[in-house]
């Protein structure tokens, strides 16, 4: 009998003309998790994908092995009735259905005649529940009503009601909190004990590193290789762990990634703000009489990298979204200067007119139209101030400029055409960015700019934000990730409950000295209550 519950032998799969997996191999043995690394595009969700029957016999060559047995797997159904269940980046629940009827969507609990016995599903999602560790979760809520992590918590519980034996998690943790991400971690740690067998798509090296008994690296489609925990790396210290992320870095990009923060040179920070925030206060958009952000000032100069800091919930992404367009908030009060000037951005149209824009954190929701083109989403913001004339569009300078930002941006797809739903989630990211540089900002917020990529696309962002910097324009960035925002910044606020809670330049933003920025003012806030 084979030491392997999968393998997967072989595997080849084209999407008109463009091979995304070419003779990729992978053995995952039992109760064991098993994490797939690559960048964006590499081939990792396509190949999980053909695991699990999205993409059905006969759409692919080679052969999967699982269990000892040759499947043929035509879709979702017939590799869930082998205990394969797949966890997709973007859930797949019914927001308006309650916690109990999410569970055993599509594998109801059914009495004679096949009506539901509604009290064996309450009883069995409770169950289920406990396992996944939402004890106490009222199975008659509706799903809409649970934050992030805890949706992707009755996904896995969903998964498990399914008999499961072998759990794909396509990056489970990119939209979670630190806690959260540490609490799903502990659970796929508990699940192993319980002997189910995992395979985790992530971007993350720390969390890879947390939980995976293997690694397997996917660069451009092809199997690159196969690390052991024990036999090919430890982790005993953090010269060992240094060593596996290196590692695991070259096998991703092919390349040595030294700095994984390109250093900014030759950039002159101009002495005049470009961009003001003055006593800027937002209530919240439903509880009557909280207010959100209080008295925020901050300002940015020309060719300055500023950061926004804070734990979750603090208003950073709040702070943005009011000031760009009053997306967020009401009773919105204090002064916006763009280049010296008061700017009106009280919509978004009009925010976008005084030369600001705002890449948001959700791309899907709020930067994308996934089932249009690269060259639609591309120039979709400036399309009515520099792509038309008159009300008619130039349909030629569209795609001259959306062709020079795919090449500069170095977007990896078939052509402009293709829907930006088919990119990876770097490459989307890269097109969002597309669309707001087109409409030729002074000033640029970014919201979680590299969330959900790998680090190699990282890198290539990092380099847009440093040329964005060398144009003189103004940049902020909005980071959970501390040290991407030591990486990139000359100079950070920190925010802590809706107020600036302190201010660091260069060498003194330091992972410490943000955390000590909160805690003194959590201290002054409590001893002022």
């Amino acid at each position: 009998m084979s030491q392997y519950i999968l393998e997967m032998n072989h595997i080849t799969k084209e999407f008109t003309g463009v091979k995304a997996l070419d003779d990729v191999n992978l053995k995952v043995k039992p109760g064991e998790i098993m994490a797939l690394c690559g960048e964006n595009g590499a081939g990792k969700s396509t190949l999980m994908n053909v695991l699990s029957g999205t993409y059905g016999f006969g759409t692919y060559s080679g052969d999967i092995i699982y269990n000892g047995e040759t499947c043929q797997f035509h879709n979702l159904r017939d590799s869930e009735a082998k205990g394969i269940v797949i966890i997709h980046q973007e859930l797949a629940l019914s927001p308006y259905l309650s916690i109990a009827e999410n569970v055993f969507l599509g594998n109801e609990q059914k009495k004679m005649k096949g009506v539901i016995d509604w009290n064996v599903t309450r009883a069995k999602a409770t169950e289920l529940l406990k396992q996944v560790g939402l004890a106490g979760e009222n199975v008659n809520t509706p799903v809409m009503q649970l934050g992030t992590g805890k949706q992707q918590l009755v996904e896995i519980a969903k998964a498990l009601g399914k008999k499961c034996d072998l759990l794909i998690l396509d990056e489970p943790t990119a939209s979670l909190n630190d806690e959260e991400s540490m609490g799903l971690l502990n659970l796929m740690l508990e699940l192993k004990r319980q002997g189910i067998t995992q395979i985790i798509i992530s971007h993350k090296l720390n969390e890879i590193s947390y939980v995976a008994d293997a690694i397997t690296v996917i660069r451009d489609g092809h199997t690159i290789e196969t690390m052991h925990k024990g036999e090919d790396y430890s982790l005993e210290t953090p010269e060992s762990y240094k060593a596996l992320e290196d590692r695991i870095i070259k096998s991703m990009v092919g390349r040595e990634l030294t700095n994984r923060y390109p250093k900014r040179e030759g950039v002159k920070i101009g002495s005049s703000p470009i961009f003001e925030i003055k006593n800027w206060n937002v209530f919240h958009p439903e509880l009557a009489g909280k207010k959100v952000l209080n008295d925020v000032n901050l300002v940015v100069r020309p060719g300055e990298v500023v950061g926004l800091a804070g734990l979750m919930g603090a208003g950073r992404t709040e702070l943005a979204m009011s000031v760009f367009g009053h997306s967020y908030g009401t009773d919105i009060s204090g002064q916006v200067f763009i280049g010296g000037k008061e700017a009106d951005t009280k919509t978004v149209s009009k925010a976008i007119d005084s030369k600001l824009a705002y890449v948001s954190e959700d791309r899907k929701t709020y930067g994308l139209v996934l089932i249009d083109s690269i060259e639609f989403n591309s120039t979709l913001a400036a399309m009515k101030t520099y792509f038309s004339k008159n009300g008619i569009l130039n349909r030629n300078e569209e795609k001259v400029k959306a062709e020079e930002y795919r090449r500069k941006l170095k977007t990896k797809c078939n052509n402009i055409e293709q829907p930006v739903g088919d990119l990876s989630g770097g490459n989307q990211q890269k097109v969002v960015l597309a669309k707001w540089m087109l409409t030729q900002p002074d000033v640029l917020i970014m919201d979680e700019p590299t969330r959900g990529i790998d680090v190699g696309a990282k890198y290539e962002i990092y380099e847009v934000i440093n040329e964005l910097a060398a144009d003189g324009k103004g940049i902020i960035v909005i980071s959970s990730d501390m040290q991407e925002i030591i990486g990139t910044c000359d100079r950070t606020y920190v925010l802590n409950e809706g107020e600036i809670c302190g201010e660091l330049s260069g060498a003194d933003i330091t992972q410490e000295n943000i955390m000590g920025c909160i805690m003194a003012h959590n201290n002054r806030k409590g001893a002022a209550s």
